[in-house]
Formats: structure tokens, C-alpha cells, sequence
């Protein structure tokens, strides 16, 4: 039996930070494990600009610990007024690494996002030109289409369309939740990759809504079907290169969690690598859990994989904290609902 995994230190490439208080509190909780995030670029107001993404950059730089090393992978929010040659300076310049696409309305500070997508037409064909990522939070957001359905539609009526009208552009299918989603990104070239979170890996549905509504699992795109559930178990754990880790860790205060109308999102940054440990051994996978953390993200966005490494040892259940404590509130860490015991070697 494995009790010891020694893997090139890992990538998150969907990772939020926020900005501010906040900020200072949950990047320790990720550079303590990993070496580089692509950074969700929808603070308020959004990193719309190059130099918006410098100044974030900045910001993330001067909140890292002494002592502690991590690179952030910056991204912009993309807008119908967004300027495909700020776009190309900002990717030229190695400071950008991706574009991220919001539908208006689908998430967490989405409000600044695409309604029109032919109004940036001109973006996502400047970005195939010069070889920049797209990632897309995948979700259609009308009125008439079930929350749980949402993926599904967003893929036939959004994406598939776009990547048709858009030869060449490389798309991330960003915290795909669905057999859908798995299946599509299966039918495709592999200019398209697909990241899958920790969280969904662990919940359904029935986690959220099943004897009391529990806040702390409610994300965007909310957990599904165990049918889905499984269908992302069995892609993350297939050593597949169009698949990899996206945590989505998302801080909200926990004010803003347990309330009325609670904020979508999962914070597990700081006990993601025993998850994901714990399932790939479940999923007799251990083998493949470099690729899935270390190595297919890397390629997929074309820089070389961390030659520095880590090691997960097994043993006596690993005590996280349930809270993390931040200037804005603290910060509720997932709970798995399981003892684990993978933990990271010191």
C-alpha cells in the first residue's frame, strides 16, 4: 500500500485571491502548496486592462509571506468594450496568460461581463491569432433555463458556436460540473482543455439541499447530479491531458455565506492537495495525480512543469482549521465530510 507520493509541486488554474484584507489572509493558504495560480480576474472593479493586471500582480506580490514563493498567472475580464490590442501588448508581454469570459450575470462579480458575444467577435479572433487561452465560465444565464441545466445549454448554444466561428482559439472549459461538459470536451481537439474542481469531485446536490440548506457547498455552477459527480471523478482520475485541477477556491466571509442570499463559492486552498489524494487513492489513481495537479495544466497553457516537488504522506487523520481568519471576516474552510489523511510533508 502507497503511503508516500512524491510529485512535481502543483499548479491551480482557477484560483480566486480577491483583493485587499481578504487577500492577505487566503494567498499564504495556496503558496504553501503551490507554485503558480491563474488568477480570476473579477475584483470590483474587474482587471480589464494590462495595466489593471500589473497593479493586481503588484498587490499579490507585496500580500506573499517572506519566506514564500508563488507566481500568479494574471488573466482579464473580458468586456463587449474590451480592446484586442491592449489584449495582444498585454499577452506579448508575458504579464497575461489567459482571457476570461463571463456571461453577464453567471457568477460572483459578473456584472461587467458579455451579453452580445458578437460584440467581441473581434477579441476572441485576435486571441486565436496569437495563441491566447480563452477561459469560459460556462453558463447561460436566462431566466427560462434551469440552474441545473445551464452548462448543458451554455455549451450548445454558446460555446460549440464560438469555437465553430473561432478556428484555432484555445478555450478552457473552466469548473466543468457535468457528463456533459466531460463528454464534450472529449469530443474535441485538444486546442480545448478543461478544468474540474476540487469540491465537485466530493458533492452533489443533495449536500446543498438535503436535511437544510448548507452554504458553505453553494458554488457556481452549482454541484449536480452523483451521476455528473462521478462522470468528473472519472475524468479527473484518467490521466487524460485535456483535464485539470481549477480548485475555484472562492473566500467569502462567512457573513456573506450565511445570509438571505448567500455568495456562490468553496474555499479549499488550504486542504485541496489531502482531497484530491484522498480520491485518486479511492479511484486507484494515485499514479495519475501529477498529471492532473502538475503537469496537464502546464502544458495545456505552454510553460514548462515545477521542477521543485512536494510529498504526501499518509497517516493519522490531518487536523485543518475550520475557519480562517481574515480582515474581512473569517473565512470558512470545505469540509469533505470525511477524515483525511493524506497530508504534505514538511
Amino acid at each position: 500500500m502507497t503511503t508516500t507520493l512524491t510529485l512535481r509541486r502543483p499548479d491551480d488554474m482557477h484560483l480566486h485571491l480577491r483583493d485587499g484584507a481578504m487577500l492577505k489572509a487566503v494567498l499564504p493558504e495556496t503558496a504553501r502548496h503551490f507554485a503558480r495560480a491563474i488568477i480570476m480576474p473579477n475584483l470590483v472593479p474587474p482587471v480589464v486592462t494590462a495595466k489593471d493586471a500589473a497593479a493586481y500582480r503588484d498587490r499579490i506580490m507585496v500580500a506573499l509571506p517572506d519566506g514564500m514563493t508563488f507566481e500568479p498567472l494574471m488573466t482579464l475580464y473580458l468586456t463587449e468594450a474590451t480592446d484586442p490590442a491592449d489584449v495582444a501588448a498585454a499577452h506579448a508581454s508575458g504579464l497575461v496568460k489567459a482571457v476570461k469570459l463571463y456571461p453577464a450575470g453567471a457568477t460572483t462579480n459578473s456584472q461587467s461581463g458579455v451579453r452580445d458575444f458578437d460584440r467581441v467577435r473581434a477579441v476572441l479572433e485576435k486571441m486565436a491569432e496569437i495563441g491566447l487561452p480563452l477561459c469560459v465560465h460556462g453558463e447561460v444565464t436566462d431566466s427560462d433555463i434551469d440552474i441545473f441545466d445551464r452548462e448543458a445549454v451554455f455549451i450548445d448554444r454558446v460555446l460549440d458556436p464560438i469555437r465553430r466561428a473561432t478556428p484555432g482559439l484555445r478555450v478552457v472549459m473552466e469548473h466543468i460540473t457535468t457528463k456533459d461538459g466531460v463528454d464534450y470536451a472529449r469530443s474535441q481537439r485538444d486546442d480545448l482543455g478543461a478544468t474540474i474542481t476540487t469540491h465537485h469531485l466530493i458533492i452533489n446536490r443533495n449536500h446543498i439541499l438535503a436535511g437544510g440548506i448548507k452554504p458553505h457547498y453553494y458554488c457556481l455552477p452549482v454541484a449536480k447530479r452523483e451521476h455528473h459527480r462521478l462522470a468528473l471523478r472519472e475524468a479527473a482520475t484518467s490521466g487524460e491531458a485535456r483535464f485539470f485541477l481549477g480548485t475555484d477556491s472562492a473566500p467569502h466571509a462567512d457573513h456573506l455565506k450565511e445570509h438571505a442570499c448567500g455568495c456562490a463559492g468553496c474555499f479549499t486552498a488550504t486542504n485541496t492537495m489531502s482531497i484530491l489524494a484522498h480520491v485518486f487513492e479511492e479511484e486507484g489513481a494515485l499514479d495519475r495525480l501529477e498529471a492532473f495537479t502538475s503537469l496537464n495544466g502546464a502544458a495545456f497553457y505552454g510553460i514548462a512543469p515545477n521542477e521543485t516537488r512536494i510529498t504526501l504522506q499518509k497517516g493519522d487523520a490531518v487536523t485543518y482549521p475550520a475557519k480562517i481568519d481574515t480582515g474581512a471576516g473569517p473565512v470558512t474552510v470545505f469540509d469533505p465530510g470525511f477524515p483525511l489523511h493524506w497530508r504534505i510533508a514538511p
